[in-house]
């Protein structure tokens, strides 16, 4: 018996870098997306609304409130978190929050430079499959270049099947 996609739906909040190559690799992928973004679909470089909204109709707007809503009302929804970056130096307090939330909800989360398909293909297999999974990680000002290593990692980790073991 085949197995299907590992990731059954894409959550982000679609703010630039990892958040916004996630939903643009389930986009392209034809992968059902969804999560929560700030009111006004506020992002970096769409601070007018509609925003986010006008490219991603899925997304939902929070009510005006601290991002760390958003944050968390993605982690809380998904199964597990993906963290992605590529400087590991690069500092990010939102990046930061969304780890301590998925620990403080007891949610599985992964941080992994933006680069390591085979890391982030194991860990997702390692879920069996068909999980609701929220991408987060560094704005793309905050971490440059996040935006195209994520996506060019996502897109083939997104589909990807896990090992079944033969009966």
């Amino acid at each position: 018996m085949e197995a299907g996609p590992i990731v059954s739906r894409v959550v982000s909040g679609g703010q630039t870098g990892a958040d916004r190559a996630a939903l643009d690799a389930a986009v392209h992928l034809g992968l059902p997306y969804g999560g929560w973004c700030p009111a006004g679909g506020r992002a970096e470089d769409l601070p007018d609304p509609p925003g986010l909204l006008r490219r991603y109709p899925c997304l939902v707007e929070t009510p005006p409130a601290p991002a760390s809503t958003r944050t968390r009302w993605n982690v809380r929804d998904s199964d597990a978190t993906l963290v992605l970056r590529l400087d590991s130096s690069a500092r990010s307090p939102g990046t930061q929050l969304t780890v301590d939330i998925a620990s403080e909800l007891g949610r599985p989360v992964l941080v992994a430079y933006a680069t390591d398909l085979a890391g982030v293909v194991r860990w997702l297999g390692s879920f069996g499959g068909g999980i609701v999974l929220n991408v987060a990680g560094p704005r793309e000002s905050e971490d440059p270049g996040l935006y195209d290593a994520a996506y060019r990692t996502l897109c083939p980790a997104l589909l990807a099947a896990p090992l079944v073991e033969p009966d």
